[in-house]
């Protein structure tokens, strides 16, 4: 039975209560949050033990599920590894790269498990299509919320773009060529929507669009490769993909079309889309890692990656603003 202590119970943390309390083999133990209001609701609906000492939390624990502001996922990340606990931390890693790369050397030292919460990677309609032979060399994304104020402690792009950075990263094996980018601070101090175009040494190129002073909401991303397009909706859960018929391709709508290569049959399939809750599925999947000591689905050093590239988007932005 692995013992699971919480920090940060507010809006995103009581999304992992009610996770862990479903998980097999594992016990809530308790949980840290100085918001007395959060603190009393939790208390109340959850019949789970305040903790007012950081350090006792840990030391109850075998797992710290770390759920706090990205200006203090570091601080407590690094107490939670010092005392060789298991660590699940949400998005991003960390708030600076200098955290990140010494947490990244911490994690290695202490031979923990670390999971970082991209949880866009547990989307059932990113997993109909995770497995397939994808190479793409042209992808498109837009990811545009409402505004609302919690997470605007950091940039557009360390709060919503960093998903689809993430996710582009895990599928093109590919070093990073060059980075253009713009973007405007309209309702804070750091961008709120910012449109980035990210070329690879391999020759993909992704065009990501990402927005929190939107009217609508959107989660696409369109992969586009020799012979196949794949388009996922991460808000509706839907997937689409269209290619060149093959032989042996069943349950997928196909018609002929006159190219000047000659006619080519299209074969259109929407894969069938697993009803599974993201969230408690990376969960179940840091807890697998832990039991059966095998790499997590996304590890410290893919938080890093991420960040790196973020960080390298919101420099390109400054110097554009500055140049201006």
């Amino acid at each position: 039975m692995l013992k699971v202590g919480v920090f940060g119970v507010g809006h995103l943390g009581k999304f992992h209560l009610n996770n862990w309390k479903e998980i097999e083999g594992i016990k809530l133990v308790g949980f840290f949050d100085p918001n007395n209001e959060s603190a009393k609701q939790v208390t109340e609906q959850y019949g789970l033990k305040r903790y007012m000492d950081e350090d006792k939390l840990m030391d109850a624990c075998d797992i710290i599920d770390v759920v706090v502001p990205t200006d203090r996922h570091f601080e407590v990340c690094m107490a939670a590894v010092r005392k060789g606990k298991h660590v699940f931390v949400e998005k991003p890693l960390t708030h600076t790269i200098q955290e990140a790369k010494d947490l990244v050397n911490m994690v290695k030292e202490a031979n923990v498990k670390m999971q970082v919460g991209h949880v866009e990677r547990f989307n059932p309609a990113f997993l109909a299509v995770k497995d397939l032979n994808l190479n793409p060399m042209f992808i498109e994304v837009h990811r545009l919320a409402q505004f609302n104020p919690r997470g605007t402690e950091v940039s557009v792009i360390l709060d919503l773009m960093i998903h689809d950075i993430d996710i582009i990263l895990s599928l093109i094996k590919s070093d990073v060529k060059n980075i253009f980018a713009s973007g405007v601070a309209v309702m804070t101090d750091t961008p709120d929507i910012a449109n980035v175009r990210i070329e690879f040494n391999n020759g993909c190129v992704a065009n990501l669009t990402s927005s929190r002073i939107s009217m609508k909401k959107m989660r696409k991303m369109r992969l586009f490769q020799k012979d196949a397009y794949m388009g996922i909706d991460f808000l509706q859960k839907k997937t689409e993909i269209i290619k060149l018929k093959q032989p042996g391709d069943t349950n997928v709508f196909s018609f002929d079309l006159e190219t000047p290569n000659g006619k080519k049959t299209i074969a259109v399939a929407n894969p069938e889309i697993s009803q599974v809750n993201a969230i408690r599925l990376e969960l179940e999947s840091f807890v697998n890692s832990i039991n059966n000591n095998t790499p997590t689905v996304v590890s410290e050093i893919d938080g890093l990656l991420a960040m790196e590239v973020a960080h390298l988007i919101l420099s390109k932005i400054s110097n554009t603003n500055i140049l201006v």
